[in-house]
């Protein structure tokens, strides 16, 4: 359902999975105009952003960028290193697939995409509870970079400050999930595997996937995830 051009604009970060997809329903049933941005930054699993532009056309957002960073030419994580294995097992303290820097890259160009449409807020479907120990996905983050927002911008010095909004910050992947499936959020377009193939079909085996089946599995949903075989 389209929203009146009188309602307030934001913008919402939209990866394909299964949080960021949550996270733009949320934003929608606030009575948002919404605009996504995704990132193609060397992710191995490019397969999330054709699920992106489906949920985005599907949601009926204004506008949907996708936004080129160059982190595979950087290395130093297994999502955007060929020679770093993704993890299939529980690993302890922040795993290998984190990205450095990456939610603060993501939300810096949100930021700016935000001032010049006037947006006063940016979702994120940042998550605390269940989620691989990132640090760039933590209440404090959050808070710290709405503040830098207030100096960093001409809205925020004018007293128009952006808010960023993580509504999923201290949910459990059940309840996520439980919150999206009311929303109607059609998780079957959604992909959340790290290392999902060409096709959008799940691992099975990575930590992402394991979130997500365990996820499905508490909240008594029935889970749409194709895997590989």
């Amino acid at each position: 359902m389209s929203q009146p051009k009188e309602a307030p604009a934001a913008v919402v970060l939209l990866s394909g999975g299964l949080d960021s997809t949550t996270c733009l329903a949320e934003a929608k049933a606030a009575g948002y105009r919404v605009y996504a941005v995704s990132f193609d930054y060397g992710q191995r699993h490019t397969a999330e952003l054709e699920s992106a532009r489906a949920i985005a056309e599907h949601a009926g957002v204004i506008e949907h960028k996708v936004v080129k960073i160059d982190f595979d030419g950087m290395g130093g994580s297994a999502l955007t290193d060929a020679s770093i294995d993704v993890p299939e097992a529980p690993v302890e303290g922040i795993p290998s697939t984190y990205v450095p820097a990456r939610n603060t890259l993501f939300l810096s160009v949100a930021l700016g995409w935000a001032e010049i449409l006037e947006a006063g807020a940016i979702f994120i479907g940042v998550n605390a509870v269940d989620y691989s120990g990132y640090p760039d996905c933590r209440p404090e983050f959050i808070e710290a970079f709405e503040a830098l927002g207030r100096l960093a911008t001409k809205t925020g010095v004018e007293g128009r400050p952006i808010a960023i909004k993580a509504p999923l910050m201290h949910q459990t992947k059940a309840q996520i999930i439980a919150r999206g499936h009311a929303l109607g959020v059609d998780y079957g377009r959604t992909i959340s595997c790290y290392q999902a193939d060409d096709h959008g079909r799940a691992c099975g085996v990575c930590d992402a996937c394991r979130l997500r089946a365990a996820g499905f599995a508490e909240a008594g949903v029935a889970d749409p995830t194709r895997y590989i075989e």
